[in-house]
């Protein structure tokens, strides 16, 4: 058990706070258009198209790692299991959301990952996204819709969660390598965490 005050964190790691959120019945819905020139459509991904998609979205700007590092068969495995439902926003024949939905538990739904690319944020592209992602995720037989978020994300992610109506109900401080230092991302990706390299050294 952890006590009050500071603690070091290992060379090499970053610590995240992880806030986690639910949502036990939809909020009263949204009439919410998209963008000029923005298309909504479910996507049956491999894995090219996937990690392409998730290195725009979240590894370059906020430190997305969790799927960047996985091995090919183990994420064509989830991306191939019907209870994995992608989605995504596309703007001049690119697309520039991920949205994922995981039903695999019976009873619930994750909102595993949920994000845009700059050239949508700011549009209104990310509102209709979480509209369609609450109505996805209750058309099914479901009792709860969660997900988690950490301090490595936008500053404005938690407060969007939070006004989507999800309710915060529990944090954890997680440990993890630093991607950046591993090889897995690039020493560049998110500017807004500073990298310190295993010797101590910040770069």
């Amino acid at each position: 058990m952890l006590t009050d005050g500071f603690h070091p964190v290992p060379a090499g790691k970053l610590a995240m706070v992880v806030t986690h959120l639910e949502m036990r019945a939809p909020p009263q819905a949204k009439d919410l258009a998209l963008p000029d020139g923005v298309t909504f459509r479910k996507v049956e991904p491999d894995c090219s198209w996937y990690r392409d998609v998730f290195r725009r979205v979240g590894s370059l700007e906020w430190l997305w790692f969790g799927r960047a590092n996985m091995a090919d068969d183990k994420l064509a495995a989830i991306l191939s299991d019907p209870g994995v439902h992608v989605y995504t926003l596309r703007k001049d024949g690119i697309d520039h959301a991920l949205l994922e939905l995981d039903f695999r538990v019976p009873g619930a739904c994750e909102l595993a990952y949920f994000g845009l690319t700059s050239a949508l944020i700011g549009s209104g592209a990310g509102r209709f996204l979480m509209t369609r992602a609450i109505e996805l995720a209750f058309a099914q037989p479901i009792e709860r819709f969660h997900l988690h978020t950490c301090t490595l994300d936008s500053a404005q992610a938690l407060p969007f969660y939070i006004r989507s109506g999800f309710v915060p109900y529990a944090r954890e401080v997680e440990i993890a390598d630093d991607p950046r230092l591993t090889g897995v991302l690039p020493r560049d990706a998110g500017a807004h965490v500073p990298l310190i390299d295993d010797q101590g050294r910040s770069g």
